[in-house]
């Protein structure tokens, strides 16, 4: 409940603050939300599927070129993590209405950052549903190597394989 308390907070403060802000803006600011499941079956604590918010900046450098930087909220499970988990990402975007996307991203939880970063690919669309608003509904695979919490001299494969939609608007 507090979670959703937040997201519909965050939601009209990017609604209040972009009230009579131009249409034609290289800067979007957002928030979504994902659901992610775990294409390895695991053994242990570890959470198979679940949610995870996010906040996302965009930067319009060209008609087909987008920066995307992304801070993504893991709730506790996720990889075997006890607590909330962060996931600071960064991507490339190539494409408009219907888009491609390459990037990168780390996990931090428990004070410290995770030894190896997580890759990720993704394909979308992107909807203009208003003037200023867009609407971002993709797919995205994810693929990283970590220690298993068991035993951490076992590698282990930790694709994972997200449904995601983010509300951005223009700014």
């Amino acid at each position: 409940m507090k979670k959703r308390c937040l997201l519909a907070v965050a939601i009209i403060g990017v609604l209040a603050l972009t009230q009579g802000v131009r249409a034609e803006s290289n800067h979007r600011l957002g928030v979504g939300a994902n659901y992610w499941t775990m294409l390895d079956d695991i053994d242990g604590s570890i959470d198979k599927d679940g949610f995870s918010l996010l906040a996302t900046f965009q930067y319009k450098a060209a008609t087909l070129l987008k920066f995307e930087a992304d801070l993504e909220v893991f709730p506790d499970g996720f990889q075997g993590v006890d607590g909330t988990a962060y996931a600071p990402e960064a991507y490339l975007v190539l494409g408009s209405t219907i888009y491609g996307a390459a990037g990168v991203g780390v996990l931090y939880s428990d004070n410290d950052f995770a030894d190896d970063p997580f890759y990720g690919l993704r394909a979308g669309l992107d909807l203009e549903i208003a003037q200023q608003f867009h609407l971002d509904l993709n797919v995205n695979y994810r693929f990283a190597k970590w220690s298993s919490p068991d035993d951490m001299a076992k590698d282990v494969n930790a694709d994972v394989l997200m449904l995601g939609a983010a509300l951005r608007v223009d700014f």
